[in-house]
């Protein structure tokens, strides 16, 4: 898979055992230039972009606060003047900052986890889909996850976006089609990340993998590069399955 000549960007890619940083190593890997960003953990996203050009790609790292429309343009504008315009999105900005049932949950937290989730990949999506069009050429890939499609106990804001980062991805598909776009989700399980995650939950989650395993990031990021190769020019508003078989009913 040859993905010369194109060039990304990855949300959400600083931290250093981050599943954003094993898909934005994976798409230099297979020839795109890559540019990565992050908001508290910039250093985590220029550590990223020198490891990137150690594989002899362009990259650059960018300090976007995702919530914010506005920052969101600016930064992917400077992207695109020092690396060309966006050819595959991987929307992957993230938080689960806390485990709170409905009634104790604020607006407040509800609101932010919700913008950093999911506004934030339409805000990703809005500022490069003229390029995408113009090019006739695109790959969108919107990192979900199980509590998109199995809900979670103290995950209302998290769950209801990872489930919105879905039907986005088809609705990008539909859109896209006459444009060469693509859209697609990949729905991950638990992986073996430095994000935070409350141990009993972990714990709960890992004993229903039937492969008694987390993933690992490389894993997950194998099959973002294969959504944003040629290769998958015909699989568009699908959800790739990478839980592991978290999702299945076993006695």
């Amino acid at each position: 898979m040859s993905l010369e000549g194109k060039v990304a960007f990855v949300s959400g890619s600083s931290r250093p055992h981050g599943i954003g940083r094993a898909i934005a190593l994976a798409l230099a890997r297979d020839g795109a230039d890559v540019a990565v960003s992050g908001f508290g953990h910039i250093e985590g996203a220029e550590a990223v972009a020198g490891e990137i050009k150690k594989l002899g790609r362009k990259s650059m790292a960018v300090k976007i606060d995702v919530r914010d429309a506005q920052d969101v343009q600016k930064g992917l504008d400077k992207v695109k003047a020092e690396l060309g315009p966006v050819n595959i999105l991987v929307n992957n900005a993230a938080q689960m900052g806390h485990f709170v049932p409905i009634y104790k949950a604020t607006i407040e937290e509800f609101d932010n986890e919700v913008k950093i989730c999911l506004n934030s990949a339409f805000y990703c999506i809005k500022a490069v889909w003229a390029d995408m069009c113009a090019n006739k050429w695109g790959r969108v890939i919107n990192i979900a996850s199980v509590a998109g499609v199995l809900g979670g106990a103290g995950q209302s804001s998290y769950a209801a976006s990872k489930a919105g980062l879905i039907n986005l991805a088809k609705t990008v598909a539909i859109e896209g089609a006459r444009f060469n776009i693509t859209g697609n989700a990949v729905i991950i399980g638990i992986a073996q990340t430095d994000a935070p995650l409350v141990n009993e939950a972990r714990d709960g989650l890992g004993k229903r993998i039937l492969s008694q395993r987390a993933a690992d990031p490389a894993e997950i990021a194998d099959a973002a590069a294969y959504l944003a190769s040629d290769e998958a020019r015909y699989m568009t508003g699908a959800t790739m399955n990478m839980m592991g078989g978290l999702d299945l009913f076993v006695v």
